[in-house]
């Protein structure tokens, strides 16, 4: 069991390590709120070196108290619905971002086991909040395991939506950034379209325009010539 375990952390490590990369790409940082898995998020990421640098802090929140003073979770979304579901999961997420100043929140709430905890919701059961300051998401999984091998399970489900938002995110702002850009040289091209057909008007009316210089003097004679005026008293 105990080798077991070292080799769930490794591969902890390693899916927390291309999250890190990610947030390092572009200079963001990350706060965690959990519940069931009592801190082991926060563990996992700040066992990498330089951590410091993109982890601004965590919260562990059991209570549904500490849920609601802690990360401004709705007292009456947590009454209705319990702790476990998508909504406290976004919640818990973007109520860490706000308080910490982190680009990125990301929480867990689940039951671990080996008991309901009064809940009729199976035991196993997790959903992983994510949120930025221009979106938001929640993800949910089931498991079945021991208590401590659901609290893994949970802490590699989370990092690896994180992930998966993070990587989805930066398509959609990749595709509107594609389609402003496209947007952009096709106004380009109509308003080069229009100057070009102003210019050949211009042209056109200047050509056959009957008022022009050439049209009035005599052959020869300068414009405004006095010479050429019968003046008169």
């Amino acid at each position: 069991m105990g080798t077991r375990h070292y080799l769930m952390d490794e591969e902890a490590q390693a899916i927390a390590t291309r999250l890190v990369r990610r947030l390092r790409e572009v200079g963001a940082t990350i706060t965690v709120a959990e519940s069931c898995t009592g801190g082991l998020l926060a563990s996992t990421l700040t066992d990498i070196a330089g951590a410091s640098e993109w982890f601004e802090q965590s919260w562990v929140c059991y209570s549904y108290e500490s849920k609601i003073v802690e990360l401004e979770v709705e007292a009456d979304l947590l009454e209705t619905k319990g702790a476990v579901n998508a909504q406290v999961a976004i919640q818990m997420a973007d109520g860490a971002r706000k308080r910490s100043g982190a680009d990125l929140g990301l929480s867990i709430t689940g039951i671990a086991g080996p008991a309901q905890d009064d809940s009729n919701k199976p035991v196993g059961l997790v959903y992983v909040g994510i949120a930025s300051k221009h979106w938001a998401n929640a993800e949910s999984v089931q498991f079945g395991g021991t208590r401590f091998e659901n609290k893994i399970a949970f802490v590699h489900f989370a990092l690896q939506t994180a992930i998966d938002c993070w990587d989805n995110a930066k398509i959609r702002v990749e595709k509107i950034l594609e389609k402003e850009a496209q947007a952009a040289a096709e106004k380009a091209v109509i308003l080069a379209r229009s100057e070009a057909e102003r210019s050949r008007r211009a042209a056109a009316a200047k050509a056959g325009a009957p008022w022009q210089d050439e049209a009035w003097q005599d052959p020869g004679k300068a414009v405004g010539d006095d010479e050429a005026i019968d003046w008169k008293e």
